[in-house]
């Protein structure tokens, strides 16, 4: 290989793999896709996409026994390491729960709360109730696996009109092409404004339907006037325009024709006083494989010979306006990808030869077990049993329990291969080893370390120092696109009139602890801060909520400790003097104005058994 062929990308950690020079040869894992509406650039994406799937289902060496044409690749055995890894960095990477944070929502229940308090609290319900009716945290499963398995997860946003509210669905990174403006703006800051999501769907003779591509397109366009669904000439689904008596295109309610520049501006919900003349458009259309030519690919399919899908309300989904300013998709990066790259890595991209070496290990392990347990046997002495049929010696064969007569001077030896078989297996555990460190997941991590072999728990702090980071890097990659996917879903109920307008409220999304926490410490270490005025209550039980206790919400927390903190309020009413804000601290109703205080009792002396002065009232 000359050095102007060497491919350095994003998914050069599979070069050594011979299909990934030609995925479109014949055998190769995308043999299936020579059809001409993949692009060449997007080849080796989707060949490394396929090769680290069959890694996880455990069919690599099928995969190898296919593009290389040796059989015996079959036969390689693979125990599910890669798998455990995957399984393993998703179950670190989101923790024991997700829960959304909008900032300042924990002090709404204060004594005199700020507005914005009040409503950061709304946002905050408003989102954890959608996320509840959504299954937020199965579909982050199922995006996130993807992201930790390919190195990239996608979601997709959609306003549903029959609920009430926005749909959150989960595509297969394979399906995903983003369109770039300009070339080399393939940076993971950046974002595209067009994407497809595309796959084939496959011949049926028995409904007659042929080969068809379905392709998916959200893309930023100026706002155009107001449409309808009609039909064509041959009566195929299609938008048309609406116009007036004048001949004049009609708007859409709300947007604003400029006559000077015949430029549509729209004021959105959630940017009142400020006037933006894009939106997003969406387009679901077929296409039969017959009709694309060699020019064709995902990116510039032939519109005249599209058939567009229709909506269930009706809506011809051809260019129809989402009435919103950004593309409803988030793209997740499982890694930060590096400069001028807009895709992540998975999390076996470093260690993927390692794990090769372990299936062949156990494949190893796997022919001289057979040896051992079986062991050939060398005998001399045996009367030799003839076939009648051919004349021919008979083998030998053994069996449990089974006894051979020698002559005098006969012997038998075993090979022994055991000794082998305990190299094979120390060089297995020795692969894993260097895999886990070398993929940042560590021994520990794992669960292959013996507890008792660490000396106290700061030893084992320092060796899940690694992993510590590690998350800290894959939450890094995701806080932003989680933000924003929080930021899109209020902007699309806004734009749904269900939720109120005005300016959209930071959100993001919290990920629980990754290791198991010394949450007694942690408690020791609130009680005493709270105690002694370092931070407040509501700091204090956001440590705990962190720590995995199970607190739901902050302020209901807060709320709760307060009505029993007799203490505290006893304090209250000697600062202030005021007892409305003591029965507001305790969550009491206000009292009764006719009702007299209680009286006071006290005693001036001890009373003496059977008798004594009687206390006094005051």
């Amino acid at each position: 290989m000359r050095i102007r062929d060497l491919v350095i990308d994003a998914w050069s950690w599979l070069n050594y793999k011979p299909v990934m020079a030609n995925p479109r040869k014949p055998g190769g894992p995308l043999s299936e896709l020579a059809s001409s509406w993949i692009p060449d650039e997007d080849l080796r994406r989707l060949a490394a996409y396929k090769l680290v799937a069959a890694y996880d289902q455990g069919q690599a060496g099928q995969v190898a026994a296919a593009t290389s044409g040796d059989s015996e690749q079959s036969d390689r055995r693979e125990l599910g390491d890669p798998s455990k890894l995957i399984d393993t960095a998703l179950g670190y990477l989101l923790g024991a729960e997700q829960t959304v944070v909008v900032p300042d929502a924990e002090h709404a229940d204060a004594d005199d709360p700020l507005p914005a308090a009040a409503e950061a609290a709304d946002a905050q319900a408003r989102l954890r109730e959608w996320a509840e009716r959504e299954l937020l945290a199965l579909r982050m499963q199922q995006a996130e696996r993807a992201a930790v398995r390919y190195g990239d997860g996608v979601y997709s946003l959609a306003w549903e009109p029959s609920k009430g509210r926005v749909l959150l669905r989960t595509y297969d990174p394979g399906f995903y092409f983003p369109e770039w403006a300009e070339e080399g703006e393939q940076d993971g800051a950046e974002f595209p404004a067009r994407v497809h999501f595309a796959w084939e769907l496959p011949e049926d003779d028995r409904k007659g339907v042929k080969a068809r591509v379905r392709r998916i397109t959200y893309e930023l366009g100026p706002i155009g006037a107001a449409t309808k669904p009609g039909q064509a000439k041959d009566g195929a689904p299609r938008r048309e325009w609406i116009y007036g008596a004048d001949g004049d295109p009609v708007l859409i309610v709300g947007d604003a024709l400029d006559p000077d520049t015949g430029r549509i501006s729209r004021s959105y919900p959630w940017a009142p006083g400020r006037p933006s003349g894009v939106t997003c458009y969406l387009t679901d259309a077929e296409w039969l494989l017959d009709d694309l030519k060699g020019g064709h690919d995902v990116y510039n399919l032939p519109e005249e010979k599209a058939a567009f899908r229709v909506r269930s309300d009706g809506e011809v989904l051809e260019k129809l306006d989402l009435m919103c300013d950004f593309l409803p998709v988030i793209h997740i990066t499982n890694t930060i990808p590096d400069a001028g790259e807009h895709w992540g890595q998975p999390i076996l991209a470093k260690v993927i030869q390692g794990l090769d070496e372990i299936a062949a290990t156990d494949t190893d392990s796997s022919a001289a077990s057979a040896t051992t347990g079986s062991p050939i046997l060398a005998a001399s002495g045996i009367q030799p049993t003839i076939d009648r049929t051919t004349g021919q010696t008979k083998a030998v064969t053994t069996y449990p329990g089974m006894v051979l007569q020698l002559r005098e001077g006969g012997s038998m030896d075993a090979l022994d291969t055991s000794h082998q078989l305990a190299e094979l297996r120390n060089r297995t555990d020795h692969l894993i080893d260097r895999v886990a460190t070398n993929s940042r997941i560590t021994a520990a991590g794992l669960g292959t370390i013996d507890p008792t072999a660490l000396p106290s728990g700061y030893a084992l702090a320092l060796a899940l120092g690694p992993l510590d980071s590690l998350v800290g890097q894959l939450r890094l990659a995701r806080a932003h696109k989680y933000a924003l996917l929080l930021r899109m879903v209020a902007r699309l109920h806004q734009a749904g009139k269900v939720w109120p307008a005005g300016e959209t409220l930071p959100a993001r999304l919290q990920f629980g602890p990754h290791t198991p926490t010394d949450r007694a410490a942690i408690l020791d270490e609130v009680v005493k801060g709270v105690a002694a005025s370092v931070f407040s209550l509501e700091t204090g039980v956001r440590m705990l909520m962190d720590a995995g206790y199970p607190i739901e919400d902050v302020s209901e927390e807060i709320e709760r400790i307060q009505t029993r903190a007799f203490e505290q309020a006893a304090r209250l009413a000697d600062a202030t003097g005021d007892n409305a804000a003591v029965r507001e601290y305790l969550g009491l109703p206000e009292a009764d104005p006719e009702t007299g205080p209680a009286p006071l009792v006290t005693v001036k002396d001890e009373p003496e058994p059977g008798g004594g002065p009687e206390p006094e009232a005051v």
